[in-house]
């Protein structure tokens, strides 16, 4: 027997390393030591139970354990309970440590806190995870959530504990029940705890329900204030009733008036669950913040605990439900401390939310027949008109020969000023649109379960791929005549061209396919798709702090502009602040990337296909029309074309990605879609060029 942790450190490694471990693990069992070397005790025998390989004689009760699912540590579990049977000294010890962990430790901290966030903001309980993985909790802490964290380690820990064998769970209930004097006292006192913990958590969901933070994003007006009508209002007296009425039974009362209680508590957590759903929907149409979310995800959690106590509670002579919810602590302690859980379960909606707006633009940007179809065609055409200036003034920029960050500045000004205009004319810049027809496509996919949504979603693909070629069509067929005329006009007028026959040459050749364009076409993809994931962020923020309204109502604004014109002003506003932050963002990026990049990176230029097809036709007006014999004007062909693509698809596949990220879906869920879009392709192959019309589509 050991006395000192150092004493059992130095034998434990001896066992460690001889044939025997368990056996002298279990022989090194002393329920009299210290709290410390007892829970270092447990931890070792956890790791036993979970570490690979083996046993020398594999019992063959597991072999035949009726259908349910094997797993090598319920082999060990049931050795180590074999060897205890045979050894009545180790198994008093070893039901000592046991009885004497539950009663020396915080039980409330597992049943109450395990797997919640202690800090109330998002911001805080991320800094905390980061700590805790960086700081794993002493074995001497007298916390049962530390010492489950301490011994159950790996990821399928839950899995295992969850599905033991009800016979297994039955010898271990006795393994803990062996010898031992005072079992009703100790059976009371963890009844205690689980009281304890429910009365804890219902008073934090009812105190985070009834903050102005929740209450605000109610939709029933009646539910924003704090009246019998508010369920968050109605459960801590609730919890205080099943109290009441669990301490009559303990006095002799009948249990019927317990279960009531219960029953009305139970009915008292949907409604709060109800409560939560509407206050995320409420947040699709007011906007999304990280705190909210975080708020909301605990009060889900917590909800969830404590109707996984109350089954406990109610059965603690059901060892599947006190199997189940060990597994359930165990998971939740796991994910307390994971970084990516906390990222991926809070940032996924706000993360919707932004797509969302892009699906809402989106759907005007897909035509979905012949009128709208030769509507996109003159709408791409205006905004290549728009280009040719767009590709003039780049040309005056980079012919003044500034510094790299000036001349990336100027270009991005140049570039958000075109883009704009375009905006406000209603005009269509083809790269800018898969970014934003995306997320409309993923939408879709929520229906696409039954064969009409199928049809749906298919017949969105084809005009999506329809409405691309065309806006690409109609933005290059504009631009490159238009910019080879205004520098065939340019020339005739001013006897120079609008750039030197060096830098004509020079831009065919950095158009060329066989040099970097592909790569940054790529790169230029991943601008856009960012432009749209910022115009998605900057609307989320616009409506979650009403600015709108601010405007609205606004007392400068209606004295200067009176009540119709603060109003006009606010709607304009609202219309337009996705589209105009999505435009500069997109812009300056385009300008300062590049030269960001080149100067602490690598060499990077944007390669936009409708941009370098209007500096493609202004080289050709400057080298003449000879140069359609050089292989350099045929190759920086080739590299547009590779643009067009390349800018469509990158732009298009991240943010398809993402919407589908936002809801859950995997690609897995998608093979059966992809299948029958790739059937109808073939099929009805002229579909993707020329819609059909509304009758028969």
């Amino acid at each position: 027997m050991f006395r000192s942790l150092t004493a059992f450190i130095r034998n434990w490694r001896a066992a460690r390393s001889a044939g025997h471990q368990l056996d002298v693990l279990l022989a090194m069992a002393d329920a009299g030591a210290s709290y410390t070397e007892r829970s270092e005790w447990l931890i070792e025998l956890v790791h036993w139970i979970r570490r690979a390989g083996k046993l020398q004689a594999e019992s063959s009760d597991d072999r035949t354990s009726g259908g349910a699912r094997h797993f090598a540590e319920h082999t060990r579990v049931r050795h180590v309970l074999n060897v205890l049977d045979r050894n009545p000294a180790w198994k008093a010890n070893v039901a000592g440590i046991l009885r004497a962990m539950l009663r020396e430790s915080d039980g409330i901290s597992l049943l109450c806190d395990a797997g919640m966030p202690v800090h109330s903001g998002f911001v805080g309980a991320l800094v905390e995870r980061v700590q805790s993985l960086m700081i794993p909790p002493a074995p001497n802490r007298r916390e049962l959530s530390a010492l489950f964290t301490l011994m159950f380690s790996a990821s399928h820990d839950a899995e295992w504990t969850d599905a033991l064998p009800i016979d297994l769970l039955d010898r271990i209930r006795a393994l803990f029940r062996h010898e031992e004097a005072d079992d009703a006292r100790r059976i009371g006192a963890f009844s205690l705890d689980f009281l304890a913990a429910l009365h804890n958590l219902t008073c934090q969901i009812s105190s985070t329900g009834m903050s102005q933070l929740v209450r605000s994003r109610l939709g029933d007006a009646d539910a924003r204030v704090a009246t019998e009508s508010q369920p968050f209002y109605r459960l801590t007296r609730a919890m205080l009733a099943v109290e009441a009425a669990h301490r009559a039974v303990e006095e002799g009362a009948e249990p019927a008036q317990l279960l009531r209680e219960v029953n009305y508590l139970r009915l008292v957590l949907d409604q709060c669950h109800a409560a939560i759903d509407d206050v995320f929907r409420n947040l699709y149409r007011n906007g999304v913040s990280v705190d909210i979310v975080f708020q909301m995800e605990r009060m889900r959690m917590r909800i969830a605990r404590t109707e996984h106590l109350l089954d406990a509670w109610l059965a603690s002579d059901d060892m599947r439900s006190v199997s189940r919810l060990t597994a359930e602590l165990v998971k939740a302690n796991q994910e307390s401390r994971s970084v990516s859980h906390l990222l991926s379960s809070n940032i996924s909606l706000l993360t919707r939310k932004v797509v969302e707006y892009n699906a809402d633009t989106g759907e005007h940007y897909i035509a979905r027949d012949r009128q709208e179809y030769l509507t996109m065609l003159r709408m791409a055409a205006g905004g290549g008109l728009v280009t040719v200036a767009t590709v003039c003034v780049k040309f005056a920029i980079t012919g003044a020969y500034l510094p790299s960050m000036l001349e990336g500045l100027l270009a991005g000004i140049n570039y958000a000023a075109s883009f704009l205009l375009i905006h406000f004319l209603h005009f269509s810049l083809a790269t800018k649109q898969p970014a934003m027809t995306a997320p409309t496509l993923a939408r879709e996919v929520d229906g696409a379960s039954t064969p009409e949504g199928l049809d749906g979603f298919m017949s969105s693909v084809f005009a999506l791929i329809r409405t691309q070629a065309a806006a690409v069509l109609g933005n290059v067929l504009m631009v490159f005549p238009a910019c080879l005329g205004l520098q065939l006009l340019f020339q005739a007028l001013f006897g120079t061209g609008i750039i030197s026959p060096v830098k004509a040459q020079s831009t065919l050749e950095s158009f060329s396919l066989l040099g970097p364009t592909p790569f940054y076409a790529a790169l230029t993809g991943v601008l856009l798709w960012s432009s749209s994931l910022l115009a998605g962020w900057v609307d989320n923020w616009f409506v979650l702090h009403r600015v709108g309204d601010a405007l609205e109502y606004n007392r400068r604004l209606r004295l200067t502009l009176g009540a119709t014109g603060a109003a006009k002003l606010a709607a304009f506003w609202r219309s337009n602040i996705a589209g105009v932050a999505g435009n500069i963002s997109l812009g300056l990026m385009l300008g300062l990337v590049p030269a960001i990049l080149s100067g602490f990176a690598f060499s990077f230029d944007v390669r936009h296909v409708t941009l370098s097809t209007g500096s493609v036709g202004v080289a050709v007006g400057v080298l003449g029309w000879d140069v359609l014999r050089s292989g350099a004007f045929w190759w920086a062909l080739a590299g547009v074309g590779s643009m067009a693509i390349l800018n469509v698809a990158v732009s298009f596949a991240l943010a398809f990605h993402m919407a589908l990220r936002s809801r859950d879906l995997r690609f897995a869920q998608l093979k059966s879609i992809y299948r029958s879009v790739v059937l109808r392709m073939l099929s009805r192959p002229l579909d993707l060029f020329w819609p059909r019309s509304r009758a028969r589509a």
